[in-house]
């Protein structure tokens, strides 16, 4: 491999993909630190009290820790094409495994908002390892490697959530910060252990770094129409998640926090068959997928427009195959919009990642605040129509290249 120092051996095994060992670690790797976002968000009600804050108060953890995790996109995930990876992605979990740990022990607020802060900006070591996967991989088999990877990373941000609050219900909340960090350190130790060391592939200044996120949104067309399109979708993405616990609680289905939980799993069900994305983009390329997946998007959502005609049980059988489909949908799409951005410039792949998640950060924030408002003034079918929309628009924008 031109970017990195690996042993001969190991050299070798690459003709039919990655070693099994660093394919399951890149994957734990991307999942269990991108998971550490999604923590706290089942717990605030029971951390609040325990911790003797309001509940406007812990309402800004998760919000410090997203913020976090932008703003370490934009700023440091670009530092993986100037630094060797292996060292960026060392460091980070060095940091995050004590943020966490800072977090389980403490105090006050003050202390638990710094340490939330702290985890976003460092988190972001998900997007380290995933052009670390993208720069190992056999070009041949680059879509595969990297569906692998961004399932672990997905399954990470559906499974957080019902993890914590089971974890933070039998143990407490501390004891979920504590096992998260414990997660960490030895995600540490094994990447101390198995990744190789990567060449750096730029030497510009860091301000000129930042200056060159532009320069590449300019000169790629394959970028800007991929980060739109992802954009789009995550819009979708965002407002079902995001309004689902609320519109589960009215009627006619009046269920809890566990029940919406629950529906994890079924998008946890769709993730996990997003690595045969990948495959057929290394066989028939990836603008194919992209058009795959935008559409199974469209379909999954369009049909939960049949809500109001059908019976309220069927209506939840409806609402986990729509969830099942649009994440499945979601998750092509992005694998194979990054099989074709990692192919615009070798030399770039942390920064053109960090273009395309800015996009999907930007969209998924767009869909939360949206959907809030539209729930609030017309129901879950505005919330339904904003998602079918964004993803038609996100499917005619792959049809038109």
């Amino acid at each position: 491999m031109s970017h990195t120092s690996l042993p001969a051996t190991q050299e070798q095994s690459y003709a039919t993909g990655l070693p099994l060992p660093l394919t399951l670690l890149l994957a734990s790797g991307a999942g269990l630190s991108v998971a550490t976002l999604y923590y706290s968000q089942p717990m605030l009600g029971v951390l609040g009290g325990d911790i003797g804050a309001s509940t406007q108060a812990v309402g800004f953890l998760p919000t410090l820790t997203q913020l976090g995790y932008a703003l370490g996109i934009f700023f440091l995930a670009p530092l993986g094409d100037r630094h060797d990876r292996r060292r960026i992605i060392l460091a980070k979990a060095a940091v995050l495994f004590a943020a966490l740990l800072l977090a389980a022990l403490s105090p006050s607020l003050p202390t638990l908002l710094a340490a939330s802060l702290v985890v976003g900006l460092t988190a972001t070591m998900a997007q380290d390892i995933v052009p670390a996967a993208a720069t190992l991989a056999p070009e041949r088999h680059r879509g595969k490697v990297v569906g692998t990877v961004m399932t672990g990373l997905l399954l990470g941000i559906l499974l957080s959530r019902v993890l914590s609050g089971f974890v933070a219900e039998q143990w407490g909340w501390r004891a979920m910060f504590a096992a998260a960090a414990v997660s960490i350190a030895l995600i540490g130790v094994a990447a101390w252990l198995q990744l190789p060391r990567f060449t750096a592939t730029t030497q510009l200044p860091y301000p000129a770094l930042l200056r060159s996120l532009r320069t590449l949104w300019k000169q790629h067309a394959a970028l800007r129409r991929a980060t739109m399109a992802q954009g789009l979708l995550a819009v979708g993405f965002s407002a079902f998640w995001s309004t689902l616990a609320v519109m589960l609680h009215g009627a006619p289905f009046h269920l809890g926090a566990a029940a919406a939980g629950a529906f994890g799993l079924a998008g946890a069900a769709g993730a996990l068959a997003a690595p045969i994305a990948g495959r057929i983009a290394d066989r028939r390329g990836p603008q194919m997928v992209t058009r795959l997946g935008a559409g199974l998007v469209v379909v999954s959502f369009a049909a939960l427009g049949l809500a109001g005609i059908i019976p309220p049980g069927v209506q939840l059988w409806l609402l986990v195959a729509s969830a099942i489909g649009f994440d499945l949908g979601f998750q092509a799409a992005l694998i194979a919009h990054q099989t074709i951005i990692y192919g615009l410039d070798a030399g770039a792949r942390s920064r053109l990642n960090a273009v395309l998640f800015t996009g999907v950060f930007a969209g998924m924030a767009t869909g939360s605040a949206l959907a809030a408002l539209l729930f609030a003034q017309f129901g879950w079918m505005a919330v339904v129509a904003l998602a079918t929309t964004t993803a038609l628009a996100a499917f005619a924008l792959r049809l038109a290249r």
